[in-house]
């Protein structure tokens, strides 16, 4: 299993660090919408294990929507294909949240389901556009911004770090559970150790990019528990559902999900840091 797991790294990780630094954000943004829907139909296949089947199709269509509206490609385009593209990429995200609204009210009215599925299917559907396909989506908005493919990797680069030095500190050091109900391996002592990761990776990304040290390691130390979080709650997710791995499509990996769990709250927790705080490094191409 372990050798399998690194063999599976070994390919994806240059194919990864490949994209995010040197290719286009229009690319970025179809790499982002590909990963996103299949974590979605990870995620609603747990749905499935609990009872709850979700508006794949529907939540996939407004996911592409969301994702090409953040790469803010056709942005404020008056030449867009159609009126109600050109409404959608002029209106913002929020405008597709309340298109995504208003198809699942549709959805319930005059879908062919029974009615006692109503609220679960729309709550599940919702849950999946809300939790995965909306935070994902900040990908292509950070790497759109002047020095996003570094940023996006910093990102990258802080889960990774955090993940390898919580596993081995984990394993050495850990004896207190840090959420023994949702995750029974995970100790505070990993935890720690993987925020010294994170905090190391925040000190050498001064290096390679001129950004202040204390910007830097409250980006890592930020990224670092929004990704601890998104890593307990895709557990409790498949708690819920009562399976080990979200899919199998990364041998000794599990699936998509698995993989991105706390990317799916890192990335938008260092773009908001960044807009928020607004360190000079952060403006607009």
């Amino acid at each position: 299993m372990t050798g399998t797991r690194v063999l599976t790294a070994v390919v994806l990780i240059p194919l990864v660090v490949g994209l995010v630094l040197f290719a286009p954000t229009w690319v970025v943004a179809l790499a982002t919408a590909a990963i996103t829907i299949l974590a979605l139909w990870e995620y609603f296949a747990l749905g499935n294990a609990m009872g709850h089947r979700g508006y794949r199709l529907w939540t996939a269509f407004c996911t592409l929507l969301l994702i090409v509206e953040q790469s803010d490609l056709l942005r404020h385009r008056a030449d867009a294909p159609g009126v109600f593209l050109t409404m959608v990429f002029q209106g913002g995200w929020s405008l597709v949240f309340f298109i995504f609204v208003l198809g699942i009210v549709a959805l319930t009215l005059w879908g062919n389901r029974a009615q006692v599925e109503a609220l679960p299917a729309a709550g599940i559907t919702c849950s999946g556009f809300l939790l995965v396909a909306f935070p994902l989506s900040f990908a292509v908005l950070l790497h759109s911004g002047k020095f996003g493919p570094q940023l996006l990797m910093f990102a990258l680069l802080v889960t990774w770090a955090a993940d390898t030095t919580a596993y081995f500190v984990g394993r050495a050091f850990g004896k207190h559970l840090l959420a023994p109900q949702i995750s029974p391996k995970k100790t505070w002592e990993g935890s720690i150790g993987g925020m010294i990761g994170s905090l190391l990776i925040g000190w050498a990304f001064t290096y390679w990019v001129n950004i202040p040290l204390p910007h830097a390691l409250a980006m890592a130390a930020i990224g670092n528990v929004a990704g601890q979080l998104g890593d307990l709650v895709e557990s409790a997710y498949k708690r819920s559902a009562g399976v080990k791995d979200s899919g199998a499509l990364l041998p000794g990996h599990g699936g998509v999900l698995d993989r991105i769990d706390a990317l799916i709250l890192c990335i938008p927790a260092i773009w908001y840091y960044l807009a928020l705080v607004n360190p000079p490094i952060f403006l607009r191409r």
